[in-house]
């Protein structure tokens, strides 16, 4: 920020008006109090009289890191500053009468900027190969209507591109690659370990500990993208799921460490770190001390207990985070608790204590002793496979999986005897065959006393029969809010029969729009105050604590 064009008063002090340089988006003043607003940075400060753990404002770009970018304020801990000469004082905040008076007596040192062009760094007259790209040849008589085009020097590589009913061409720039040349048989998921995701959870945050709302224990998916999808785990490779100085949502147990130790109701679980990955490798024997940062220390927060470097155990481990546990298939050959096929979630667990020690591989790992916590019984025991039958939980695919395998078993088998067909025909119908589901009679109770959303409901019940998970993703697309696109919480159901937040009725009401966001009938003002507590008891018993954080 470089200038102030005036003032004006107000009850706390003064309103700035502000130009922020150098932000094409922000041209126009923009009005900030005095808590929002610090003197620009002019003191140079020496790099060896630094200390770690001083906060200054130094240069650092988040894409190239070799590169200039942005200013930022930072906090010198395991980071590296690549302009040494460019480190600045960061500046208090004081009244408008004291800036005025320092402004005169210290001038401001010389900032540099992000360059516009990555390629000449703004210097003029500089012979680069790639300016010459943008004269066409020949020259264009008008500018392109289309947002998107190339001019010839920049179109696509053909090798890169697969038309329809084409297969993967090997493009020079993949030929390159450590995996095109890699002589390994190992089946990294049948594609799916790198698909993009088709949807997202939105009934809680990312950053959300404990279960996930309409999520049983005992839930199997194929792979670990729809794992992702429902919420449970999200990263679709990565083991932990967590921030280092919040804690640790998920793990995956897969039986990647040669440490772990798998005993069902509790299990030793390996840190991570401590590998060499280059070469588009995704596991790899230890080859260095694992040190107690990030995911690592993520695991540690979760524990009752304060951080501790030399490793800590809780005294109360049931009062720690929660930790959602999900078991895959390929952890199989060492515990007899994993699934035999796909992912299963099989509840909540805690932390117990955590130490370092030294691992079969002679280097140092950070171990976890987590101790089951949760009120389902496990998915392996007696009691939690008859659950797991009531539910109506089975296996479930990505959309069109088992239609394509089909697909693909008949055209293998074509000349296979008439025997065989039978066989595979009759194998596939009891993969398709779904366990009749029906609901408890409280929630029946609660569907019955809504009866605005009467017209709702039924559609929601035609497909009970098809199970548990069929029911609960009809009623989260038939209850989704509009405006937020998450499950309605404390619903206002507006005289058109549409169901929205209050908390997204009463934005709407503040900005002037006095409308259904879904039909844009007219809606009174005191629509606000009649929220369905209905539809909210029923929503909260279909998904038990979705309303966390909301």
């Amino acid at each position: 920020m470089t200038k102030e064009n005036g003032t004006t008063s107000a009850d706390d002090g003064l309103i700035y008006q502000v130009v922020f340089d150098g932000y094409e988006d922000c041209e126009e003043p923009v009005d900030l109090n005095l808590h929002q607003i610090r003197r620009r940075a002019r003191k140079l400060i020496k790099f060896e009289d630094l200390k770690v753990g001083d906060k200054v404002m130094v240069n650092y770009n988040l894409e190239e890191p070799k590169e200039r970018g942005l200013w930022t304020d930072s906090e010198l801990e395991n980071c590296k500053i690549i302009f040494l000469d460019e480190i600045f004082a960061i500046e208090k905040t004081v009244t408008l009468k004291d800036q005025i008076s320092v402004s005169k007596n210290s001038p401001i040192a010389p900032r540099g900027k992000m360059p516009n062009c990555t390629h000449c760094k703004d210097i003029p007259n500089k012979n680069v190969k790639f300016v010459a790209v943008i004269f066409v040849v020949p020259p264009l008589i008008e500018i392109p209507k289309e947002d998107d085009w190339y001019c010839p020097e920049c179109k696509n590589d053909e090798t890169e591109v697969v038309r329809a009913g084409e297969k993967l061409k090997a493009s020079k720039k993949k030929a390159k690659m450590a995996s095109a040349n890699s002589s390994a048989t190992r089946d990294w998921g049948k594609g799916m370990a790198c698909v993009g995701r088709t949807k997202e959870c939105t009934i809680v945050p990312p950053n959300h500990f404990g279960p996930i709302p309409g999520v049983e224990v005992g839930t199997m998916w194929k792979f670990r993208v729809q794992v992702s999808e429902s919420g449970v785990h999200r990263p679709h490779v990565a083991g932990i799921h967590g921030r280092e100085n919040d804690g640790a949502y998920s793990i995956v147990l897969s039986g990647g460490y040669e440490d772990d130790l798998d005993e069902g109701e509790e299990f030793k679980y390996t840190g991570s770190g401590g590998r060499d990955l280059s070469g588009n490798k995704r596991c790899a024997e230890q080859s260095c001390d694992q040190i107690l940062s990030r995911m690592n220390k993520a695991l540690a927060s979760n524990c009752n207990v304060a951080i501790n470097k030399n490793g800590a155990e809780a005294k109360d481990w049931k009062a720690g985070k929660p930790v959602r546990v999900v078991r895959n298939c390929k952890g199989r050959k060492h515990s007899e608790f994993s699934p035999e096929e796909g992912n299963r979630y099989d509840g909540i667990y805690k932390i117990v204590k955590y130490w370092p020690e030294k691992g079969k591989s002679g280097f140092l790992v950070w171990r976890y002793l987590l101790r089951r916590d949760d009120p389902s019984p496990a998915p392996w025991t007696k009691a939690g496979k008859k659950r797991i039958k009531e539910l109506g939980l089975t296996m479930q695919y990505p959309e069109g999986y088992l239609e394509s395998l089909e697909e693909k078993q008949k055209a293998a088998s074509e000349n296979a005897s008439k025997k065989k067909h039978k066989n595979d025909d009759s194998s596939e119908s009891k993969k398709k065959r779904k366990i009749a589901h029906t609901l408890s009679s409280e929630i029946v109770h609660l569907i019955q006393l809504d009866k605005v959303n009467k017209k709702f409901w039924d559609e929601c019940l035609e497909v009970v029969s098809n199970g548990h998970q069929e029911f609960l993703k009809k009623v989260e697309n038939t209850f989704s809010c509009v405006c937020c696109q998450e499950v309605v919480f404390i619903p206002i159901t507006t005289m058109c029969c549409h169901n929205i937040c209050k908390s997204c009725l009463n934005r709407s009401f503040k900005a002037g729009v006095f409308s259904c966001p879904m039909c844009r009938q007219e809606l009174q003002k005191t629509c606000i105050n009649n929220t369905n507590k209905n539809l909210q008891n029923v929503l909260l018993s279909v998904f038990p604590g979705y309303d966390a954080g909301r």
